[in-house]
């Protein structure tokens, strides 16, 4: 059973209404609907172990009981954070500020305008990057509610669900709870040394051997490092592989979130520009970082989060 409420969603604007002007006599304003008619119902959220931690999908039915063709979207909390992928058919979606330490999003329903009487399904995927276990596993949930999307933005109607994980030996009974990490447990190690050599334009160019690892499983976005002392006219380039800009004094860790245990090694792009002087420049030091919603990640171990290295540039090719 599900319970209607006629609240509507802060910071999430998914339609306009526009006030109509009668040039008429004065009249009654028409009637608005007191309870959005819409359902919205779930079914059971399993998370499957596999060779990169688990994955599941949530299916979701959305019934328009009103009598027009209307626009839905719905609200929802994920069960761990940093798991929620996003719906299936794909649809657009946008993220709202973090509940318990959980991310929320607003997602239209796949497939546009529900017809009066008629139901949707689609499934809201997630994943979670931790190590996968012998035992089943239960989460606390998540909710979900669908919203009229017709500029009120009302919910309609909501629901609640939990999140189960499913042993490696297939099983679903008796499950513990999933306790996920509150603290990154990032580190971050490099080759201590640089050298960069002159290019035919006049400026040097070197790269700089780095590996990040990570042993937790705390909800992340991404991870990135700032580096702090470097030498007049030496900036950072980028990173080999890179899957995301680098900005001069920082860049982001290239292959997304981490699995639980991972550890990967790049290498850091550097530049220096024509009319350096060759010769050692000195000492830098990167910090490493771990982001998730705008935010900085406190780390259980903060002193294996930075490392030092040496900038040298020469003549010799």
């Amino acid at each position: 059973m599900t319970t209607r409420t006629g609240r509507r969603l802060a910071g999430v604007l998914l339609g306009t209404g526009a006030a109509v002007l009668a040039l008429a006599a004065p009249a009654a304003a028409a009637p608005i609907t007191a309870e959005p008619a819409a359902d919205i119902s779930v079914g059971r959220l399993v998370l499957e172990p596999t060779a990169r931690g688990y994955h599941g999908s949530l299916p979701v039915t959305v019934t328009n009981n009103g009598p027009a063709a209307t626009y839905y979207s719905v609200f929802l909390t994920e069960p761990v954070a940093g798991s929620f992928r996003g719906v299936d058919p794909a649809e657009a979606c946008g993220f709202g500020g973090l509940q318990d330490n959980r991310r929320t999003a607003t997602c239209g329903v796949p497939g546009g305008d529900i017809e009066p009487g008629e139901s949707r399904t689609f499934a809201v995927t997630f994943e979670v990057l931790t190590q996968t276990r012998d035992v089943a596993m239960i989460a606390k949930g998540g909710k979900i509610s669908v919203n009229v999307g017709d500029g009120r933005n009302e919910v309609a109607d909501r629901a609640s669900y939990a999140a189960r994980f499913r042993s490696t030996t297939g099983s679903l009974r008796n499950p513990v709870p999933y306790v996920q990490d509150s603290q990154a447990r990032a580190s971050l190690t490099t080759a201590g040394a640089a050298t960069l050599t002159r290019q035919e334009d006049g400026s040097y160019r070197g790269r700089l051997p780095v590996t990040v690892r990570w042993a937790g499983d705390a909800g992340h976005d991404q991870l990135w490092a700032e580096a702090t002392g470097l030498p007049a006219g030496v900036q950072i380039w980028g990173t080999d592989p890179q899957d995301a800009p680098s900005f001069f004094t920082s860049f982001t860790v290239p292959g997304g979130r981490f699995m639980a245990g991972e550890q990967r090694s790049f290498d850091v792009l550097l530049y220096a520009e024509p009319g350096t002087v060759p010769g050692d420049l000195g000492t830098t030091t990167l910090q490493l970082n771990t982001q998730w919603d705008a935010l900085t990640v406190p780390d259980a171990t903060p002193a294996d989060n930075s490392a030092s290295f040496t900038v040298t540039v020469t003549d010799a090719g």
